[in-house]
């Protein structure tokens, strides 16, 4: 008796039709975490865990740091790289890509205005969002066994956190830097790319504090090859370092990393706190935070509008995934051989 010779499964009408939304949903979520890195106060970091593909993010680009490193040094050069890269998700990495850049490239100096000019509603807007948002590392935390040490280490850890970023976001403020040194350009990108990866940490906030925030969008928009050649090199060392750290916390802390970037999460609501007042003399940066005042109803319902869009994007997400995993078993229930 011959056992039949068995091939490679086919690809499947389920898994052929949920491609194209996947890879558009994929564009949206880049446009969106793109956005995101454009706004003082809102991190990119947060906007990929709102929609779910924060680890596969941070996952596929140590995959191709380590391939890069290792393409460079060590025996087997070429296999090893090859390896490496075999891992990354391309289907996510490279619509994400898309949508970033082209959300990025377009809309640069629209943003900025559009924020500028509407402070109070669109800082309501993204507070409803980013504090709705606070539930998604909260749920992907680890159930502790009974353990009153931990839990108390735990909590520690996330009002630290929040205590951490309330006071730094309160530094953004500084006056803006003309002509800045490209030097300084390159390592103020290399720690403001960090908010690519650290849910909660605005890279935005970061260079408006220093200055940099509107040479930067300047330099998008008017195609400034030469700083941003500089600035992408800078960002490109940030993210060397910065991913290949996360990745390694999520493996072994996963549980107290959680925490610290739910904590980061609900600091950083100080920046978007709608109604603000900003010292004598000063145009940018986070004020002190004070009672409502005109407009009052329009930042209530777009920060209620904000928490309902994440709810929206989990239950996408959500739903997705379940697709997903019912194609994939589909696929894999076996065939009856016929006689």
């Amino acid at each position: 008796m011959t056992t039949p010779a068995t091939t490679p499964p086919a690809a499947t009408p389920a898994k052929v039709l949920l491609a194209i939304p996947s890879f558009l949903l994929n564009v949206v979520r880049g446009a969106l975490i793109g956005l995101a890195e454009l706004i003082p106060g809102i991190s990119g970091g947060t906007v990929a865990l709102i929609t779910g593909v924060y680890e596969r993010l941070i996952t596929s680009a140590s995959h191709v740091i380590t391939a890069a490193r290792v393409a460079v040094s060590g025996p087997d050069r070429r296999r090893n790289a090859a390896r490496e890269l075999r891992q990354v998700d391309v289907a996510l990495i490279l619509p994400v890509l898309l949508g970033m850049v082209a959300m990025v490239l377009t809309l640069a100096g629209i943003v900025e205005s559009m924020v500028s000019a509407n402070p109070e509603l669109s800082r309501g807007l993204f507070f409803g969002l980013v504090a709705a948002s606070i539930v998604v590392p909260l749920q992907q935390i680890p159930r502790l066994r009974r353990s009153t040490t931990a839990r108390i280490g735990g909590v520690t850890v996330f009002f630290a956190s929040a205590i951490l970023a309330f006071a730094l976001v309160g530094l953004a403020g500084g006056a803006v830097a003309v002509d800045p040194s490209l030097v300084i350009v390159f390592f103020a990108a290399a720690i403001a790319v960090c908010a690519l990866v650290v849910p909660g940490v605005s890279g935005s906030f970061f260079l408006l504090a220093i200055g940099l925030y509107s040479p930067t969008l300047l330099a998008v928009d008017e195609r400034n090859l030469a700083y941003l050649a500089v600035f992408a090199a800078g960002a490109l060392l940030g993210l060397v370092t910065i991913v290949q750290a996360m990745r390694r916390l999520l493996e072994r802390h996963r549980r107290l990393t959680l925490l610290a970037m739910s904590g980061l999460m609900l600091g950083s609501l100080r920046a978007l706190w709608p109604w603000q007042e900003l010292a004598p003399g000063e145009t940018h940066g986070v004020g002190s935070p004070v009672a409502p005042y005109d407009p009052v109803a329009g930042p209530i319902v777009l920060a209620l509008l904000g928490a309902a869009a994440v709810f929206v994007l989990l239950l996408v997400e959500n739903a997705l995934t379940r697709r997903s995993l019912d194609a994939e078993h589909g696929s894999e229930t076996p065939q009856k051989p016929r006689l």
